[in-house]
């Protein structure tokens, strides 16, 4: 299974990408970071919908999709592993994560999302939202391996 972290905005220099980039390096799915950003100075609604355009223009077709959203199902860790394990073993071969923007997702991303996933309650910046999908993702691959890295 491939996975695809699809984000907007560009990551700078930083302790968020250097947390990013450690996880990044120990997973062993193939893994890639898709940056979009729209240039033009828009806001609100109008922003929210072409960020969507810009973000679900990068899924592959057939691909598993989960969105990012503070409204989402907050999961454990080893409930994301369990349901990351079925799409791979119903021969799913991408798994999309999707960070929206500052706004939040336009209502096609939730709509398109096989599974709207949250971090909690809290609100966190984006740039480190990516670090933590990161660890999730080699926890997900760690649990499913049977390694002992996850403990509960």
């Amino acid at each position: 299974m491939r996975v695809h972290v699809v984000a907007v905005g560009r990551a700078k220099r930083g302790p968020e990408k250097v947390l990013f980039d450690a996880y990044v390096e120990r997973i062993r799915w193939p893994f890639q970071l898709h940056e979009v950003e729209e240039k033009r100075p828009l806001s609100g609604p109008e922003l929210k919908a072409r960020e969507a355009d810009l973000l679900l223009g990068v899924v592959p077709d057939g691909a598993v999709v989960v969105a990012l959203d503070e409204r989402g199902k907050a999961m454990g860790s080893e409930d994301l592993a369990d349901r990351v394990g079925q799409w791979r073993d119903e021969g799913r071969g991408d798994l999309v994560f999707i960070i929206g923007g500052a706004d939040g997702l336009d209502e096609r991303v939730r709509a398109r999302a096989d599974l709207c996933l949250c971090f909690g309650k809290l609100t966190w910046p984006h740039m480190l939202v990516r670090g933590m999908l990161a660890e999730q993702v080699y926890r997900c691959q760690q649990i499913l391996a049977g390694h002992p890295y996850h403990r509960r």
